[in-house]
């Protein structure tokens, strides 16, 4: 059994059809992405027993937000715990891996609120799913980089918009199961919880046995590395001493703690900066569209980083998004929601960008072969801003209101500072510089001496089945989509 899962079976014959794995990827990570939603389960659970509104014994929004903090601690600190797993093993091994812990973390929380233990959902969506998440997040990533080698910010965008679209699925599926499922005694998150634990345990599997990987020396036809391309494959463990991966981490912070920032206080965020124009409805509707903007700019930020290289795109991310928090507050005193609305979405698509680039930039510098360990010991720097960026704007807007200032002004001074920490991330990305050949050589162990293959134009029956694995993907994500699209109609009028 272990040896069909382990990645020497993986390998695919020359005329395998590439384009089968990035909805194989997609499965994965829009099953996953649910994490991203899992606040519709907070209100719900803080009346489990009271059902109509809370009641002695309730738990806290405060006591519940631990499982969102553990997500991306635990998503962090696993992907770079098991990405040397990963690179030995193959991804499909961390696939099936993923799929047990997530859908494993949702069977246990649903244990936690029949018995009303707020432990066991600690342990179970945060803590094993969270290792469900690291797993599933870095699995394909390693994969996509090796298949698209012309394409790497294509490929990677293609997968990690999967994580960033998930909520778009899962938030509404989720609020309809808990419709459905809710009675006089119960509000219907248990029963929620075994329906998306079965759901996700299948689309995972599927995603993940679907996986292969290309044999040693594989390339595009028609394609060759450039000149600049590293030619050897630095380990992660030399990897995370040099000066790149330093300068790359703080790329990764600086950008995902003002995106997450922004990300988690969107909804109250609109609703005191524009009080008595924008409701919870519309609060909502700008929340759905950040996920859309998110997932869009996964794609194409990535896309883009292909023709104009990964530290130019940065530099956009840093110095458009710099300008754009700073013309926030100028938007939200001039009473314009479309034009906060549009400021707001296109710092969270540049956001989604730099997740997706960022696999590819470490490959551009460490060479391909062990960017899967390397992207997930740089994941820690996500599981830093997940807490420090939240927690930032959060404590600011809290002294605001403190010091007397309006509640429509109380993101100002936030989103200021906000501003500046971009600022700073512009001057670090300028520090990003390919190792010189002499220590690239001096510090890789792994140098490729195998012939080089050519891809074989791959059979007409394949193309039958990338159109059937893409339609079982964007179906549902069409779906999560629509269901946003509607909400948010409203903030542009």
């Amino acid at each position: 059994m272990w040896r069909w899962i382990d990645k020497a079976a993986l390998v695919a014959p020359p005329t395998y059809n590439r384009w089968l794995v990035p909805p194989a990827a997609l499965a994965v990570h829009l099953s996953i992405g649910m994490a991203y939603g899992f606040s519709v389960f907070w209100l719900p659970l803080g009346r489990a027993i009271g059902i109509t509104s809370p009641a002695p014994g309730d738990w806290t929004l405060a006591s519940l937000g631990w499982v969102y903090t553990l997500f991306f601690v635990l998503l962090g600190a696993s992907a770079a715990l098991f990405g040397p797993w990963l690179e030995r093993h193959g991804p499909r091994a961390a696939g099936l891996a993923a799929a047990a812990c997530w859908s494993g973390g949702l069977a246990v929380s649903a244990l936690g609120v029949r018995f009303h233990r707020i432990e066991l959902l600690w342990l179970g969506a945060g803590g094993i799913g969270g290792i469900g998440l690291g797993l599933g997040y870095i699995a394909p990533v390693s994969t996509l980089v090796r298949w698209f080698p012309d394409r790497r910010g294509l490929a990677t965008g293609l997968a990690i918009m999967g994580f960033g679209g998930g909520a778009m699925i899962g938030a509404p599926l989720a609020t309809d199961l808990m419709a459905a499922f809710a009675t006089p005694r119960s509000v219907g998150v248990e029963e929620t919880f075994w329906v998306l634990a079965a759901v996700y345990a299948v689309a995972m599997t599927l995603g993940a046995l679907a996986f292969r990987v290309p044999a040693p020396g594989w390339q595009p036809a028609g394609w060759s590395p450039p000149p600049s391309a590293p030619r050897r494959s630095m380990r992660p463990g030399r990897a995370i001493t040099t000066a790149p991966f330093a300068w790359l981490w703080l790329v990764l912070f600086l950008n995902v703690t003002a995106g997450i920032g922004l990300l988690g206080v969107a909804s109250p965020m609109i609703q005191e900066v524009f009080a008595g124009r924008v409701d919870a409805a519309a609060a909502a509707g700008f929340t759905g569209l950040l996920s859309l903007f998110n997932i869009a700019g996964r794609l194409g930020w990535a896309s883009l980083s292909d023709r104009i290289g990964r530290r130019a795109t940065y530099g956009i991310f840093f110095g458009l998004g710099a300008a754009l928090y700073t013309a926030l507050p100028w938007a939200g005193a001039s009473g314009s929601v479309p034009l906060f609305v549009g400021c707001a979405a296109v710092i969270v698509s540049m956001y989604g960008g730099g997740f997706a680039a960022i696999p590819a930039y470490l490959a551009d510098i460490f060479g391909p072969g062990f960017v899967g360990a390397i992207h997930g010991r740089l994941l820690t720097a996500w599981s830093t801003a997940g807490i420090v960026g939240p927690w930032l704007v959060t404590a600011l807007r809290d002294r605001q209101l403190s010091a007397g200032v309006p509640a429509a002004q109380v993101y100002d001074r936030t989103l200021w500072g906000m501003a500046a920490l971009l600022v700073v991330g512009f001057l670090v990305n300028t520090r990003v510089r390919p190792l010189d050949p002499e220590t690239l050589d001096a510090l890789s162990e792994s140098v490729s001496a195998d012939p080089v293959r050519v891809a074989q134009p791959p059979s007409a029956r394949s193309w039958v089945g990338v159109g059937a694995s893409w339609l079982a993907v964007l179906v549902p994500l069409g779906w999560g989509i629509a269901r946003t699209w509607a909400l948010a109609v409203p903030l542009w009028r």
